[in-house]
């Protein structure tokens, strides 16, 4: 350990200086009238004076031990996903090597490496951030500069660190790279099922485009939910607005793909995804009623709740058998538009509601031939049977019961009977937590009690299609659900749900349970039975399986990257699995389990590490110029190390600088006074006898 000294003077007053300040104006006023008088011994009075006020300022010689501070150099490397591109990993690698190794070998110097990775929440590489912390961790007196070894593809220059010593910046990458970054300018939250939706986009060209490929148009393949791609020729560096349809309810993630030419420094911004969720402008349903009875304003009061709902009600307020003496001319003001309904327009419903409608000649069979084939292209239809479904005027018996989940028995059994979930009823979700709902809905904690109140009439059906979820007396099928073609229908064998709605024995969720059954019977993704579906929140995905079957669940998920793994799926409940996947970056992902396929977005599809990936000056460079350094590319050499003192150009040609800055720590302190006590005794006393023998000559004299 080298020491050095270091001396300097310096006043440690025995009284206060104001005090010393009004002791030499009093001394001063004195002597000027001694010098105005001509008395003799003056001058060494003054001189006396002088001793004891430059004694009372205490003069002190302060010498001092120092032990000299190695100088302390920052060396920042960017291992961000953009510094990861070509050839870029080994400049970085080989460039922070050499420096470090360069660093060490100065006199007296310390090397601070820093790592910067990409930041969570995709907010790119935090350079100045890692910088201004670690500049913090150190004395600022010994930092002699820092080096920073980046593509210069930085997101946080609004943070200033204070850097006291010159900031070089090494870049990576090449003069010659190019790259074309697809991003998304304008995408709307939601979508209206079946209209046109426009979607904003442009591709950008960066860095040194070939001229083989500047400025020339690309193709850009659209596909909703990994689905067939549609294609596209547009042009590239101008905003566009592309026309997208959405053809379901709910999320629909669509990914955009331009093509990856041959040079380019990556396809990570290639490609972009965003989210939109699918939502039906009006809900048109057609109700269609028979005779009228107390449960037809249950469905009613549904469906107009809802004002999402555009509802046409067709019901039977006078069947042609009636005979009552009303003139014909008198029954009606206007004809109701059955062929407009059920022939014209049928195809804009979204569904048709049959509630205790039977056969009596109001309808023809070619309108019912016609709901058939509505529902075998995708059309739904519920039916709400009443003794009519048992009778010969069942609408079993006409077109529209060959696509009908069961058939009627003729049996009407009178009485009250207790609604129960099936077995599959429990997992389906149309019925799935009906029970628990109702328990909670009525507030009672007798969890061995009925969960509803009975209803009082059941319509017997027989061979049942599809799936049945609700069962009545003796297990026989009560609710049931069925595909049909591109379709679907239900069939509830009894008019009793109105009683949940009125009370009656505590009541239930007979809203519940229509609107969910309306739902499903218009395709809602939420009330799919086969589905796999994702929730993102940051970067946990909660990946849920839902299905009809009780076998293990193993969900496929790829990465971004293309690498593949595979996620097994706990069974949470009946018919339900879910697992948590921890996303490990950020982009477009997609789970695949046996014929089931979903996409998702992890934060944006490309990553803003790649929303330009050229590397560049024009970051940092400002920052660097401000503490007297500057920016040198990699592929012209890594640079020498230069200790140059402070004020100097800090880099050049082939070369970097660090400042040295001699900082040094007190090891010992010693205070030596420049006038010893017994010292201003002798000069105060010596001087005042001079003066009083000089006073005692001039009376001998006169």
């Amino acid at each position: 350990m080298t020491l050095f000294s270091g001396s300097e003077i310096v006043l440690q007053p025995l009284i206060p200086l104001v005090l010393i300040g009004l002791l030499g104006l009093c001394l001063t006023t004195v002597l000027a009238f001694a010098a105005f008088s001509r008395l003799r011994g003056t001058w060494l009075r003054a001189l006396a004076g002088a001793v004891v006020i430059l004694a009372l300022a205490g003069p002190t010689l302060r010498t001092e031990r120092r032990e000299p501070l190695s100088d302390i150099v920052l060396l920042l490397t960017d291992q961000s996903a953009s510094q990861k591109l070509k050839d870029r990993p080994g400049q970085s690698t080989t460039a922070s090597s050499q420096i470090e190794a360069s660093l060490k070998a100065l006199p007296n110097t310390e090397v601070r490496k820093i790592s910067v990775g990409d930041a969570p929440d995709d907010g790119g590489t935090r350079a100045m951030e890692a910088l201004a912390r670690a500049l913090a961790e150190e004395p600022r007196s010994r930092v002699a500069g820092a080096i920073v070894v980046t593509d210069g593809q930085i997101h946080d220059t609004d943070i200033k660190a204070d850097i006291p010593a010159p900031l070089n910046v090494l870049l990576t990458g090449s003069q010659t790279d190019w790259d074309r970054r697809l991003h998304i300018t304008k995408a709307p939250a939601f979508g209206i099922i079946g209209e046109q939706t426009e979607i904003g986009l442009r591709i950008d060209e960066q860095g040194a485009m070939p001229p083989s490929e500047r400025g020339r148009e690309v193709s850009i393949d659209i596909s909703i939910d990994g689905g067939p791609a549609q294609t596209y020729q547009i042009p590239v560096n101008q905003d566009m607005e592309l026309p997208l349809q959405l053809t379901h309810a709910g999320q629909n993630v669509v990914q955009f793909t331009i093509p990856t030419s041959g040079g380019e420094l990556t396809e990570r911004n290639n490609m972009a995804a965003v989210q939109i969720n699918g939502v039906r402008d009006r809900l048109r349903v057609l109700l269609v009623s028979g005779e009228p009875y107390a449960g037809e304003r249950t469905w009613r009061n549904l469906l107009k709740s809802d004002s999402a709902v555009d509802l046409v009600h067709f019901t039977i307020l006078r069947p042609p058998d009636k005979e009552d003496g009303v003139p014909v001319n008198e029954l009606s003001l206007i004809a109701f538009p059955t062929r407009e309904l059920f022939v014209e327009k049928i195809n804009e419903f979204d569904l048709i509601i049959f509630d205790r409608y039977p056969q009596r000649g109001i309808l023809p069979s070619e309108y019912l031939d016609n709901i058939r084939d509505y529902v075998l292209g995708g059309g739904a239809v519920l039916v709400a049977a009443g003794p009519d479904f048992a009778s010969v005027e069942s609408l079993y018996y006409s077109g529209l019961g060959e696509v009908l989940p069961a058939s009627p028995t003729t049996r009407v059994i009178e009485g009250p009977f207790l609604p129960k979930l099936s077995n599959i009823g429990a997992r389906h979700p149309v019925t799935q937590g009906l029970e628990q709902l109702s328990r909670q809905a009525r507030a009672t904690s007798d969890k061995s009690g009925p969960p509803w109140g009975r209803w009082l009439r059941y319509i017997e059906v027989d061979s049942p299609k599809g799936e049945v979820v609700m069962e009545g007396p003796d297990n026989r099928p009560l609710l049931i659900l069925n595909h049909e073609g591109d379709g679907r229908v239900a069939l509830l064998a009894s008019d009793q749900a109105w009683l949940w709605s009125r009370g009656f024995e505590g009541g239930g969720p007979q809203q519940e349970l229509l609107r969910r059954l309306a739902h499903w019977l218009m395709k809602e993704p939420q009330l799919e039975e086969e589905a796999l579906t994702a929730d993102v929140s940051g970067t946990e995905v909660t990946v849920t399986r839902r299905t009809m079957t009780d076998s293990p669940r193993t969900v496929t998920v790829t990465a971004p990257d293309g690498s593949t793994a595979s996620l097994a799926l706990p069974q949470v409940q009946p018919g339900l699995y879910r697992s948590i996947l921890k996303a490990p970056a950020m982009g477009l992902y997609r789970l695949k389990e046996g014929d089931l396929e979903r996409v998702f977005v992890v934060g944006p599809a490309s990553p803003r590490e790649f929303e330009n990936a050229v590397a560049t000056p024009d970051l940092l460079g400002p920052i660097a110029t401000a503490t007297n350094g500057g920016v040198l590319r990699l592929e012209a050499g890594i640079p020498s190390i230069r200790q140059v003192r402070e004020g100097r150009p800090a880099f050049g040609r082939g070369w970097v600088v660090v400042t040295p800055r001699e900082a040094y720590r007190t090891v010992d302190l010693r205070l030596t006074p420049l006038l010893p006590a017994w010292a201003v005794l002798v000069a105060v006393l010596t001087l005042l006898l001079g003066a009083w023998l000089a006073e005692g000559r001039r009376r001998a004299t006169a």
